[in-house]
């Protein structure tokens, strides 16, 4: 087995890297304070490819794999964009992923392309404010009238939705089956029409560049041009995204330890307190050393995990595991990197205290922490399920 970074996958760090190293700390800060999108960056990397790093060729994309995706999406979070520019990246990457394996011929040469190009942003329906992780419980309901779908109900934490031209939503087609609770949901790619749709910023803990969202829906009309793969099937094109999701976002995580390792490190060996390098005292030098550990375990297991997706074999455990690890590992260098600076680390001109705020998130998306533990018990350790 072997899941080295390659020349091809070396030369996709370099490049992306140099294309960050245009956006500075203080361009992050600002798309932070004033919680604004950050299209200049985004549009840079579309001019670049990136947005269609895994969009197949014969759709405008580079036809790359989940650990090219990755790659590139740690060297985002790694350069100080953090999920601020990770984020905005991410939702051009990994949404149209239920396109791409099960949609229509139609559908694929009309909006992958502009996907690829950055023309289309999209946003992301699935979480509902009272199902949460049982995703077998939502209520949104689409209902066939005639020779349209007409779809009512409620989404929250939609990602892009002050913006998107179009949606992504799960919805019921049938009612729920105690027996096969999964079945009887579809997917729908249709206008984000504000007609039918009042859209609600949630104001947020971090990144609020990159809006998240209560959406109402009532009455929003799609055809079955709309309908992504089998009508009843929905949820389970949903799981093709779900492991490489896990992937790109441990490595996320694990840029943005990087990024605030690499910061306190340089601040611990130039800063003098009593005659000498705050560095030199233990009691700052090994939080940072294990960080460092941790970061470096967690990415191999990440590369692992999208080694194995792209050579089509199972990777649930390792991508689930390396999620976990990665929140962990990438939030305690982030803790230790501000405790590293102290008072300078709580001022928001040293930039880690943004970076600290966002990496928090993974702990909880895109599957919580303890969710993954209990995938762990049951799928890999064989015990009996929880829940």
């Amino acid at each position: 087995m072997d899941f080295q970074v390659t020349d091809l996958q070396r030369r996709v760090q370099e490049t992306v890297r140099t294309l960050c190293k245009e956006f500075d700390l203080d361009y992050w800060r600002e798309k932070d304070k004033t919680e604004t999108y950050p299209w200049e960056f985004v549009r840079k990397l579309a001019d670049g490819g990136w947005l269609g790093t895994i969009i197949p060729e014969e759709y405008g994309g580079q036809g790359l794999g989940v650990t090219e995706a990755a790659l590139v999406l740690h060297e985002v979070a790694a350069s100080g964009a953090g999920t601020s520019g990770a984020s905005a990246v991410h939702f051009y990457m990994f949404p149209p992923s239920p396109i791409v394996k099960h949609g229509s011929e139609a559908m694929k040469q009309k909006y992958l392309p502009s996907i690829a190009r950055g023309e289309l942003l999209m946003a992301f329906g699935v979480t509902e404010p009272n199902a949460g992780s049982d995703t077998s419980r939502i209520t949104t309901k689409a209902e066939r009238r005639g020779d349209k779908w007409v779809i009512n109900g409620q989404k929250v934490w939609t990602t892009n939705a002050q913006n998107a031209q179009k949606i992504l939503l799960l919805t019921r087609t049938s009612p729920r089956d105690e027996a096969h609770p999964l079945d009887g949901m579809t997917l729908f790619f249709v206008d984000l029409d504000k007609s039918a749709c009042t859209v609600r910023r949630i104001d947020k803990l971090a990144r609020p560049a990159v809006d998240s969202n209560e959406v109402f829906i009532h009455d929003l009309e799609a055809s079955d041009d709309g309908v992504v793969g089998e009508v009843g099937k929905g949820f389970y094109h949903l799981l093709d995204g779900l492991n490489p999701e896990r992937i790109v976002i441990a490595m996320e995580a694990i840029g943005m330890g990087h990024f605030a390792l690499n910061r306190a490190a340089q601040y611990a060996k130039e800063r003098v307190v009593f005659d000498r390098p705050i560095g030199q005292n233990q009691a700052i030098a090994h939080p940072l050393a294990q960080s460092w550990a941790q970061l470096e375990s967690a990415q191999l297991l990440a590369l692992k995990a999208a080694w194995l997706y792209d050579q089509g074999l199972s990777c649930g455990k390792e991508a689930n595991a390396a999620k976990y690890l990665a929140a962990e590992a990438g939030f305690e260098a982030c803790d230790a990197a501000l405790q590293t600076l102290g008072g300078f680390g709580y001022a928001k001109e040293f930039h880690l205290e943004r970076i600290w705020r966002e990496v928090r998130l993974y702990k909880i998306a895109p599957i919580s922490q303890q969710m993954v533990l209990n995938y762990l018990s049951t799928h890999v350790l064989d015990l009996p399920k929880s829940y």
